[in-house]
């Protein structure tokens, strides 16, 4: 059963605050003001933060743990919309549309911890400081442009672009052409994000390496043989 926590000292919750790119720019007092406005809530593998069509009023910051969201079409099937991992955050729509609900789902997918600010709390740290906003707005355009960039590869490209693009989207540019990276998800989750079926992306992995292009390793590692070619590989 979810766990309720109610607000605790500064100190409690500002480890939680310092994860968050739109607060951690500010002073440290600044930081534990917010923190002291922080409650904690904790949920089991399996359970939801919130559901599809529920109202809500707070901003979640994921302190621990991992968290789904995905939303359902018409026919029940499922698609990923992004993971949220200790430091991201989600819940801000609800803080500009009061009387908005929940498009979407957020599911822990192991034990978590949630820091929750309520929206009437945010909306006053917004105006005292001024920064948040810009900082908020930076990273809902990039949410944008990710969803915009996500449906228009659904619609026109192939599975194996989709896929190679996946990849190289997570290559860190210190990483050179031939990188080792950790995926970010699990592979039905990639499925899902990428509008596949797991047997498909299975499918698609192997692919890859019988072309000598990637190596699979443990720990949901792969290995990029030449990050160009892979590239090639695609068009």
């Amino acid at each position: 059963m979810t766990q309720y926590t109610q607000p605790h000292a500064a100190g409690n919750h500002s480890a939680c605050i310092r994860l968050v790119p739109i607060f951690n720019h500010l002073e440290e007092s600044s930081m534990d003001r917010i923190a002291g406005k922080a409650h904690t809530n904790h949920y089991q593998k399996g359970e939801f933060l919130f559901r599809s069509q529920e109202k809500d009023d707070a901003l979640y910051i994921v302190n621990r743990g991992k968290v789904r969201i995905y939303r359902l079409s018409d026919s029940g099937k499922e698609q990923l919309v992004r993971i949220l991992n200790p430091g991201d955050f989600t819940g801000e729509w609800t803080l500009f549309n009061p009387d908005a609900v929940h498009e979407e789902y957020a599911e822990a997918t192991r034990d978590t911890s949630v820091c929750m600010i309520q929206q009437h709390d945010v909306q006053e740290f917004l105006k005292e400081y001024p920064a948040i906003s810009l900082k908020l707005l930076g990273e809902m355009s990039q949410r944008l442009e990710s969803s915009e960039r996500q449906t228009a590869q659904v619609a026109v490209e192939s599975v194996i672009t989709r896929l190679v693009l996946f990849l190289a989207e997570n290559v860190e540019p210190e990483m050179g052409n031939s990188p080792t990276i950790t995926l970010p998800m699990a592979k039905k989750d990639i499925a899902s994000y990428l509008g596949t079926t797991p047997e498909t992306i299975s499918r698609k992995f192997g692919e890859l390496e019988d072309e000598g292009l990637i190596q699979q390793l443990s720990g949901k590692r792969i290995k990029i043989q030449d990050l160009d070619d892979l590239l090639l590989y695609s068009e």
